[in-house]
């Protein structure tokens, strides 16, 4: 088992109104990781994910991906902070937020 991680993304590319917020939700779920996922105002997708570091390194490699419908250009990396987490929906372990 590897260490837990905190990473925050910016996706860029056609990542809104395709779905993508519901695909990464349901992917960080698959993997039991913690965070949250929003649109930005600029149609970017941003998100936080704390997790086993490898299973964060596979959500990453999903993220590129993303669904269907999405074109996925390129994602900035930074690392999270778990201050980050206080913005989750109360009770949920990952969460879909407003657009910000």
């Amino acid at each position: 088992m590897t260490a837990e991680v905190f990473v925050h993304l910016v996706i860029r590319g056609r990542v809104q109104g395709v779905g993508y917020r519901a695909f990464v939700q349901h992917e960080a779920q698959r993997r039991a990781l913690q965070g949250w996922v929003r649109n930005c105002a600029d149609g970017t997708v941003e998100t936080l994910l704390l997790g086993d570091a490898a299973l964060v390194e596979d959500m990453i490699a999903a993220c590129r991906r993303g669904p269907v419908a999405a074109r996925v250009d390129a994602i900035d990396r930074a690392p999270g902070h778990a201050s980050g987490l206080k913005e989750r929906v109360p009770g949920q372990a990952f969460s879909v937020l407003p657009t910000i």
